[in-house]
Parts: structure tokens; sequence; C-alpha cells
């Protein structure tokens, strides 16, 4: 069997999936539709704007189908006529009801960003980051009805940087997406595809991001904190208060120095010390709420700090 032998259909959304898809169109899938999220208002305008999945789509002349509910009769029935021998999917943003699994013969297989069994859930990639875990990788599996326990099919792994963001590191595991799900259309063509159960008690989730989960705590040591504000970049971002005012932080480092939580210990061109429960942090870049994002030294020359005051909610000054 070869890849233009299957009837292909491809579910996926934002920018993660569309090295996925790019690889099937490379492979000579017979891809003969694409199911996206509906387009959404973006921008300062609200202009409705379509996902980056279904430009990718159109260009290549593929049918797009865009259900605000994939779980509906019509959808179903949408999907039911295209007859497809295989499902594929990354980062869709749907969950997909047994009806739909149940529809092509060589089943629904997921690309997750994350080494299952650990990081299932919406936010595999920032979790490992803030976990401050050193491998990562993606994971295909064949698709079941709960969350991200399908049988796994093919494993690929990275290593983390030290200093990688969440959006650095997204960008490499897209492609490295791409190259898993290549392998496992390979792999199901030559009919050596092979099921690998998940172990439930090696587990973790990776929760949905919310705006809140980046408001830093100073009495947390500065390793963890660095993991934090790399593994919330470029969103939700991590962020403290200043005179009252939301400061996000990005671009840090840890230092040795010590100091009250929350205490400014020096502020210079290349960073702002920050004394944290253990360490202290050193964050070169940041952005107050309206304002874009600047480097140390910009941003100190619209607001001159002095040693000693205090950030966090409600700390303006040493108390």
């Amino acid at each position: 069997m070869q890849p233009a032998d299957l009837r292909t259909v491809f579910m996926g959304t934002p920018d993660f999936a569309c090295p996925t898809l790019q690889g099937l169109l490379a492979a000579g899938c017979n891809l003969v539709g694409v199911f996206t999220q509906p387009d959404r208002p973006s921008g300062r305008g609200r202009r409705l704007t379509p996902p980056p999945v279904k430009l990718l789509a159109e260009k290549h002349g593929i049918e797009v189908f865009q259900p605000e509910r994939l779980r509906r009769p019509e959808a179903v029935g949408q999907l039911q006529k295209l007859r497809p021998d295989l499902v594929v999917v990354v980062a869709y943003g749907q969950i997909l009801p047994k009806s739909v699994l149940e529809i092509p013969r060589y089943g629904c297989i997921n690309v997750h960003a994350s080494l299952l069994p650990k990081y299932r859930g919406a936010a595999p990639i920032n979790k490992a980051i803030i976990d401050g875990e050193s491998v990562t990788g993606v994971t295909t599996m064949f698709m079941d009805e709960g969350l991200d326990t399908g049988d796994m099919l093919v494993k690929m792994s990275l290593e983390i940087g030290p200093d990688e963001t969440a959006g650095q590191l997204h960008d490499r595991l897209a492609q490295l997406g791409r190259a898993a799900m290549e392998e496992t259309l390979k792999r199901l063509c030559a009919g050596t595809l092979e099921r690998i159960p998940q172990n439930d008690a090696e587990s973790c989730y990776a929760p949905m991001l919310k705006k809140e989960d980046g408001e830093i705590d100073w009495r947390q040591p500065a390793a963890r904190l660095h993991n934090l504000v790399r593994g919330l970049d470029p969103w939700p971002s991590a962020y403290t208060w200043l005179d009252g005012a939301l400061l996000k932080l990005a671009a840090t480092s840890v230092e040795e120095a010590d100091g009250e939580p929350g205490t400014l210990l020096a502020a210079e061109n290349d960073g702002l010390v920050i004394a944290c429960g253990e360490g202290a942090l050193r964050v070169r870049q940041l952005q107050l709420a309206g304002k874009r994002r600047m480097p140390a030294a910009d941003f100190l020359r619209g607001c001159p700090l002095t040693p000693g005051i205090r950030f966090g909610r409600n700390r303006t000054t040493d108390d």
C-alpha cells in the first residue's frame, strides 16, 4: 500500500499543525478534506481570521470543512461522505466523539506534543518547561474516547534548552511532529505499525493554561520562576505588579543573590535583579500593560527604578 491509496482527512487548526499537513502532502497522501475550527475574530479590529490550517489547505486546493461542533450529526455526515481510510489529527481543538472515531478503517491518528503518557492534555509544551524537564518530544497514537489515552505508535524526543521558551520549543516540536507522522504513515503502509498501550500509572496531566497561572510568587526559588517565565512565553506570560500596574516578564536568568522576596536588588542595563525565595531572578525584557515588550535598558529610561522597591500585588515600597 502507498500513501496515495489512502483517502485521508486531516483535522487541525493552529500553526503547530501545518508542518504535519505539509508532510502528508509531500508524502503523496490522497487528502480528500480538511476539518478545522471556524474563522474567529482576531486583532484590534476583531476581524474574522481564518486558521493557519485553512489557509494552507486552500492553497493546495483541498476542500475545507469548519463545523462549530464536530459531534453534531451534520458534521459527522460530512465526514462519512468523504469515506476516509485514515484521519490524522493535530491540535484540532475539539474532542472527537465515538461516532467519528469509528468512521475510518485505519482509525484516527493523533500527533501529541509530549512523550506520552506524560503530559496528557492541552498544554504539554508549556508544562514540560514549567516542570523543568530537560527532554520532551512527540508521540503519535491511535485515538480512543479518553483524553490522550490511546495506544502509542511512534515516539521521537529532543532536548529542551536551559533557556528555551515555550514558543521556541513549539516550533521545533511542530517539525518533529511532521517527522513522527511521516514515520507512522510509512509503517502503516508497510504493515509494520505496532500499537503500544500506555501505562496510566506513569501519566500526568497538562491542563489548559489560564492568564492567572502567570502571576509570580516571589517566595518561590529563582530556578522555578525562571522555568515559569519561559514556559509561559509568549502566552499567557508570567507577570508581577509594579505600583499597581501589571508588568510582564521575559528573558530571565538565575543569579546568586539574597534579599527579601520581590525586592529589587539592582537596576542595570542588562536586567533587573529581583530577590526570590532562593536566589534572584535577572529580568532582561519587560512589558507594562498596554506597552510593547522592551529590553531592560529601554524600560529603565522611561521608568527609572531604585533598588529596594518591591514587586508584587499591592507592594510598591520596601515594607
